[in-house]
């Protein structure tokens, strides 16, 4: 399993050297929204444009751009994060991020070693595939490390809500 792990590991590293959709948006009509992790330090900042916001879930994430500091981690999710979202409807934004976030939930038997074969589990639950994003599975192991890896989805979520007035 050392080989998939360090395949993990270097699509975490490639984000966060490389992250993508990184830079900021004119406010408006992009939406700026703020995350921080005061636990460790961590900043994401996300800029939305949506096609027409009017339209709520139906509305199209026409552009998003990720910018702050903060762990290998947290700065990997994110730049996944947009890559994912990137030209699909706040809806589905808001499905992968469930998807993601459930991922990430500790699950005790996980943990302890006793589920299922990570290929097997992967999109449990009838989650969405992530792609990417499931390189961040063995986050769930450093329980603190968790909040790194969804503050720039709760961000997303923040700034759906304001974007579309939810």
């Amino acid at each position: 399993m050392s080989g998939l792990e360090d395949l993990y590991r270097e699509i975490i590293l490639d984000h966060y050297r490389s992250p993508r959709n990184r830079g900021e948006l004119a406010v408006p009509p992009a939406t700026r929204t703020e995350g921080f992790n005061p636990l460790c330090g961590d900043e994401i900042v996300v800029f939305l444009e949506l096609d027409d916001a009017a339209k709520g879930d139906d509305a199209v994430i026409t552009d998003v751009r990720i910018g702050g500091q903060g762990c290998s981690i947290s700065q990997s999710s994110a730049s996944m994060m947009s890559a994912a979202i990137k030209g699909h409807s706040v809806g589905a934004a808001r499905e992968l991020a469930t998807s993601f976030k459930a991922m990430m939930s500790i699950h005790e038997g996980e943990l302890e070693g006793t589920a299922a074969d990570d290929a097997e589990t992967s999109d449990t639950a009838g989650e969405l595939p992530l792609g990417d994003l499931d390189a961040l599975r063995g986050v769930v192991k450093f329980p603190v490390r968790i909040k790194c890896a969804t503050l720039g989805w709760n961000t997303l979520l923040q700034g759906v809500d304001e974007a579309t007035g939810t």
